[in-house]
């Protein structure tokens, strides 16, 4: 049986003003630590340009930009699209 490590989930300011104005971000957040949180390079995300550690995927109707670092087991959201 594998075991997969929680990576932590942080907002960089851009990220975390655009949380601050949905309508419901508690329910996003935990879809975040469910997928991403668990497994940042899996639920459809793709690299952004040559950087596999550069990502983005869609949570939730949101788009997620991220970054991940595997030395500290962390996802740093930069940047959140919401549908219009």
């Amino acid at each position: 049986m594998s075991h997969r490590h929680r990576h932590r989930i942080a907002y960089a300011p851009p990220a975390d003003d655009t949380l601050a104005k949905m309508a419901e971000p508690e329910p996003f957040r935990a879809e975040l630590e469910r997928t991403l949180g668990v497994d940042p390079y899996g639920h459809g995300s793709l690299p952004i340009g040559r950087w596999a550690d550069r990502r983005e995927a869609t949570v939730r109707g949101v788009i997620v930009r991220y970054y991940v670092s595997g030395s500290i087991l962390a996802v740093t959201v930069v940047r959140l699209i919401p549908e219009p």
